[in-house]
């Protein structure tokens, strides 16, 4: 598994970071319909849930949108999950690797997402942001991390930021076959939040592919 480690100073902070690392099967051993067909059980599910949609009662006391809007940054999963299970657009099917967390973070409203294991370089050490260091971020865009921030470094740079996203080099692309996917905290954050959802994407990976080589650790 990947070698992953936290900063003293982002442990003083008191906020969990889980990891789902996995070795998926070569594409025809992969069971997509099926998992396809779960998503749409899942989100009908959220959907019904959701008849009576009140954003306070869902997101008031959310901790990543409160996490997010000291950063002036409204929380991504709130609109994604007004888009998707509130005004019913559709789920965005393109890769299922990279679909089991943007599933995940629709029905738990937690935040994850998918990097290529095979392009991280040495250890992956988490650390508090001390400033706005720029990097470049998915589709070749220059972002940047923020103080305060949940930072994540390899060797060669920074690859994730939990308020700016994933770096361009290491998020997952079509042909990623080993990747991880972080599930994030924040300050304060029970660990069981971060248990259950790893549970749940665990249970996503084992319809898409139970053949997949899955580890998980939390941090």
């Amino acid at each position: 598994m990947l070698e992953i480690v936290k900063t003293d100073e982002l442990k003083s902070r008191n906020i969990p970071f889980g990891v789902v690392e996995v070795k998926y099967p070569e594409l025809k051993r992969r069971n997509i319909d099926d998992f396809r067909a779960l998503a749409e059980r899942e989100i009908s599910a959220a959907r019904e849930n959701n008849i009576n949609y009140d954003r306070k009662a869902v997101f008031g006391e959310n901790h990543f949108f409160r996490f997010f809007r000291k950063f002036k940054k409204t929380y991504p999963v709130l609109l994604q999950f007004e888009s998707i299970i509130v005004k019913g657009q559709s789920f965005p099917v393109n890769n299922p690797v990279t679909e089991v967390p943007y599933l995940l973070e629709l029905t738990t409203c937690m935040l994850s997402g998918t990097h290529d294991a095979e392009q991280v370089k040495g250890k992956l050490e988490l650390s508090s942001g001390t400033g706005k260091l720029p990097f470049i971020g998915m589709h070749g865009r220059e972002i940047h991390t923020y103080p305060g921030d949940v930072v994540g470094r390899d060797d060669e740079g920074i690859i994730l930021s939990e308020i700016a996203g994933a770096d361009d080099r290491t998020c997952a692309r079509d042909g990623s076959s080993h990747v991880f996917y972080p599930v994030f905290g924040t300050p304060d954050m029970p660990v069981k939040d971060i248990e259950s959802a790893i549970e749940k994407l665990r249970r996503y990976i084992s319809v898409l592919s139970p053949e997949a080589e899955v580890e998980s650790q939390i941090l």
